[in-house]
């Protein structure tokens, strides 16, 4: 198995104000189950955001959802373009780390932001 590293927090889209900002001017990917919103951000590095649809189940499978995401993402940050700010939307349905893999490497390609 590949090894990751650390999901950092210079890898973070925190600001409120940048995840807006992503919503309306990002441009925007999807694939049944999720949605990826991207925009580069003139540096080296990929900061990535996760985000759930709203009325999505309760606090634990909210929790899972988000740590499967963020697995997918520190699996396959080594293959991606950098200079981008992202935002991971994931609507309810069938949670499993292979589904969200699938899902985050089928949207990172449509974007054009993988390298593999």
């Amino acid at each position: 198995m590949l090894k990751t590293g650390k999901f950092t927090c210079s890898e973070r889209v925190k600001k409120s104000s940048d995840i807006q900002n992503l919503f309306k001017k990002g441009k925007k990917v999807s694939v049944q189950g999720a949605k990826l919103f991207f925009l580069p951000n003139n540096t080296e590095l990929n900061r990535i955001a996760f985000t759930l649809s709203r009325g999505y189940g309760n606090a634990v499978e909210r929790n899972r959802s988000k740590r499967l995401s963020r697995e997918a993402f520190r699996y396959f940050k080594a293959f991606l373009n950098t200079g981008y700010d992202m935002v991971f939307l994931v609507y309810p349905g069938n949670d499993s780390f292979r589904t969200r893999c699938a899902q985050f490497r089928y949207l990172c390609q449509k974007a054009g932001i993988i390298s593999v």
